[in-house]
């Protein structure tokens, strides 16, 4: 059963923030637990890691329709970073600094809730800047 436009759209985009989810948690695991990074550091690298995968994801699943043509998926990907990973890098390392830095969370919490904060402002400029028709044109 085929969704229409923005409901299947949505749903898509958070099933792969979901998995993206796991990718961040997981490179944070690696990055502050195993490593021993400092958990700002840790942090900006797991989203990063997590804003590459989303982004292959999006452009092969999620907005499929917009992305008919490889070309131009290095400009989605550049625009995809800028705004998605700036986003979610901001977002993330403030919830981050406020919530481990200042009230002592656990850091695995707070990331959760800046993954959390930030999910909306990811899909519309996704769907604006990224995906848009306009976008790159």
């Amino acid at each position: 059963m085929k969704l229409p436009g923005f409901l299947g759209r949505w749903l898509r985009f958070n099933a792969v923030g979901a998995i993206g989810i796991v990718v961040q948690t997981g490179a944070l695991a690696l990055f502050k637990g195993a490593l021993h990074m400092d958990y700002l550091a840790a942090t900006a690298l797991a989203v990063e890691t997590a804003v590459l995968h989303n982004f292959v994801w999006h452009e092969r699943w999620t907005w499929k329709d917009r992305t008919a043509s490889h070309r131009g998926a290095l400009g989605r990907l550049v625009r995809f970073n800028l705004s998605n990973g700036l986003i979610s890098i901001a977002v993330n390392l403030v919830f981050m600094r406020v919530l481990v830095g200042r009230f002592h969370f656990p850091y695995m919490a707070a990331n959760f809730i800046g993954i959390a904060a930030g999910s909306l402002a990811n899909y519309l400029a996704s769907d604006r800047l990224v995906f848009g028709k306009e976008a790159g044109s």
